[in-house]
């Protein structure tokens, strides 16, 4: 069911559309799938940043002592979900030992521990746990992905490298046509998110105004609406600057939006 006001993606006209993508009147799911699957090839072979290539390989290569005996992923990390999401998770990076090592979002580490925590509490994992990209852990009515798609050195992200990834979350956003609700995690996604939304076509109103703040929302085009969260590092778990139940309550309220549609 649609959300009050919300106008259908395939009949949506965009005066800015550099993905090719958003511009186009009717598009199937079938072939949405097929454009997410050619988009997914080609993030994994991307080398456009020198120096998160260098880092991502070489940490995979130097593992660290409780992962030395796993074939570490080593690639930029695409997004997973269904094309057919309504909610949409966005990231900072993919952790050095986490994703980096494991070739999903937000698997194999502490900040992912938290995620799937909520995400299954809410309906939208089939289970409360992400260890490795063949555990079967299926996702319903969701879409994960990240600002930035290699682990970039301290977690701190270049601009010039948020910008090269921008192209395949702008690319993503136009293929989600579903969506209602998005969650942002941290102020680096929020920003990310914002400019990939804003540049595919789509209107933020006050978008100069906007704030990154943790339980923030904010109306989109589209019937869409944005939430923000401190991302679940343990730089904010651990010293309590995000704890559980602020965090569950986003994802509580981001269901609650849903019912509402």
């Amino acid at each position: 069911m649609m959300a009050r006001g919300t106008v259908p993606a395939e009949t949506m006209e965009f005066t800015h559309d550099p993905t090719g993508i958003r511009g186009r009147r009717a598009i199937s799911r079938h072939e949405r799938q097929h454009l997410l699957a050619e988009l997914r090839q080609e993030l994994v072979a991307c080398r456009l940043c020198p120096r998160l290539v260098e880092w991502r390989e070489r940490v995979a290569a130097a593992k660290v002592r409780r992962f030395r005996d796993e074939e570490y992923w080593g690639r930029p990390v695409p997004a997973f979900g269904s094309v057919d999401a309504a909610l949409l998770v966005v990231g900072l990076a993919p952790a050095a030992h986490g994703a980096n090592r494991t070739g999903r979002m937000f698997t194999g580490d502490s900040s992912g521990d938290w995620l799937f925590r909520a995400l299954h509490r809410y309906g939208w994992a089939d289970r409360p746990s992400s260890v490795g990209r063949r555990d079967g852990l299926a996702l319903e009515g969701c879409f994960i992905t990240a600002a930035v798609r290699c682990p970039p050195p301290q977690n701190k992200p270049t601009r010039a490298e948020i910008e090269n990834c921008r192209r395949y979350l702008m690319r993503e956003l136009a293929l989600l046509r579903s969506l209602h609700v998005v969650v942002v995690l941290g102020r680096i996604a929020f920003a990310a998110f914002c400019d990939a939304w804003t540049g595919i076509g789509n209107s933020f109103e006050g978008r100069e105004a906007a704030l990154f703040r943790h339980g923030a929302q904010y109306p989109l085009s589209g019937g869409v609406t944005l939430l923000s969260s401190y991302h679940p590092s343990r730089q904010n778990t651990q010293t309590g600057r995000l704890t559980r139940a602020m965090f569950h309550r986003v994802f509580s309220r981001a269901r609650r939006l849903l019912r509402e549609t």
